[in-house]
């Protein structure tokens, strides 16, 4: 069924670090990958925030690469880099000329091993991240909406209900101790996956991962706060505050299926049935139709990129003279057309088309200048959550296999308001302006 099949090397070394190498000799470039298996959902109790605070700290110099030498030599290679926290994962990641791939690599592997931080690092980055949190949450409209509202209120379990940009005083209180602590529970090479893609052989390719990474110690396996989420039973409801945007806004989330099961496959078509962009059933019904909102967005974010409980989520900002409890009706009233009426055939093989077409693209799709990361994420994610980077080529004979009566059965079974949280935003201003 699939176009093609991507060949890849797949090894594990025996400091347990796991080497993913898929050759392309279409452009003399290489992208490289460190991701390791801690995310913001992963992150111990009374830590919130050091996932991401992590990520800032990996760019503060490692033993034999002092501080922003990392950087300058990846730049200096004609190279790009970054990085990224997400809720199953962290990821490093560079994209070089090939000539430059043992520096990438003796880089990566210098700051698995030894990465150097002392108080003034700890500072700085913590401050950065409190600044990123002002900037790009407190002071923007709609700042955090919805995926900093939504999980407090949507979910009973820590792992998965917690601020994940760290609550402040978590974050002031971490020290140096903790922050050394984390490194060595988290960031060992039994925690991670190396990807190589790109102009090199595949034997080359692990030799080289060898070379660099494989006298790196294991550490102990790192223990996991279990993240499933007691069942529930009833709607749950909150409601937050919006000081800057007029509109009022809401954000409706439903737990979506356990990955790799035929009821996620089904959810993800359906997903795309109700959130494809302006031709999805949400859009076109409440802004287009009805015109009782003036957005209807969301979705399942990174379907392949999460290992644990997560939502579709739908995000509506609508017109004041319609309450929310208006707006909520219209959303219930396309939900529920799906569920007593289901899809046409003719809109299933057009949700399939769209599927495939947007999978390869993902495939072939870069990120920030970053080519191949597409393939490189989704390559990491069922190495580190299934063992099987080989997945890569099958998944998506499960999606391609869906029928119309397996849609219409999760609309019933997952989009049930005692399956969902509903968080409404109000705007402070207009709020003020009704109480006068």
């Amino acid at each position: 069924m699939n176009r093609h099949q991507i060949a890849m090397e797949y090894t594990t070394l025996s400091n347990g670090l796991k080497v993913v190498i898929v050759p392309d000799t279409s452009a003399p470039v290489v992208t490289v990958g460190v991701y390791y298996k801690i995310g913001f959902r992963l992150e111990p109790q009374g830590r919130s925030g050091f996932a991401h605070l992590f990520e800032h700290m990996m760019f503060q110099g490692s033993a034999n690469a002092p501080k922003m030498q990392h950087i300058k030599l990846i730049n200096s290679s004609g190279g790009v880099l970054n990085g990224s926290t997400h809720y199953d994962v962290t990821n490093y990641y560079e994209a070089v000329p090939s000539n430059a791939l043992e520096r990438v690599l003796w880089l990566e592997a210098d700051r698995m091993r030894a990465l150097q931080v002392d108080d003034e690092n700890l500072r700085n980055q913590r401050d950065v991240v409190k600044e990123e949190v002002r900037v790009n949450v407190m002071n923007q409209p709609y700042g955090g909406f919805p995926w900093l509202d939504l999980p407090p209120v949507a979910f009973r379990n820590w792992a998965n209900a917690h601020n994940f940009y760290g609550d402040f005083a978590d974050l002031d209180a971490a020290d140096l101790a903790d922050v050394q602590a984390f490194f060595k529970t988290y960031y060992v090479p039994n925690n991670a996956v190396l990807l190589v893609l790109g102009d090199v052989k595949a034997d080359e390719g692990v030799a080289l991962a060898e070379k660099y990474f494989g006298d790196i110690p294991a550490g102990a396996p790192p223990p996991f706060a279990d993240p499933r989420e007691p069942e529930q039973k009833e709607e749950r409801r909150g409601q937050v505050e919006e000081k800057f945007g007029t509109l009022p806004a809401m954000a409706i989330g439903y737990t979506v299926p356990e990955r790799r099961t035929t009821d996620w496959c089904a959810m993800a078509l359906l997903d795309q049935a109700l959130h494809g962009g302006r031709a999805g059933r949400l859009y076109r019904e409440l802004v287009l139709e009805k015109q009782i909102a003036v957005e209807a967005d969301g979705g399942i974010d990174d379907i392949f990129g999460y290992n644990g409980p997560t939502q579709m989520v739908t995000r509506i900002l609508h017109k004041p003279e319609y309450s929310a409890e208006k707006t909520l009706a219209a959303f219930d009233g396309v939900i529920r057309d799906i569920q007593e009426h289901g899809i046409s055939e003719d809109e299933l093989n057009q949700l399939k088309v769209k599927w495939r077409s947007d999978y390869y693209s993902t495939l072939e799709g870069g990120r920030g200048g970053m080519p191949r990361y597409g393939l490189m994420h989704l390559l990491a994610c069922f190495t580190l959550f299934d063992n099987q980077p080989q997945l890569v080529n099958s998944i998506l004979d499960g999606f391609l296999a869906v029928k119309r009566e397996e849609i219409q059965a999760v609309a019933k079974k997952y989009l049930r308001p005692a399956n969902r949280a509903v968080v409404f935003r109000t705007p402070v201003k207009a709020a003020a302006k009704e109480a006068a």
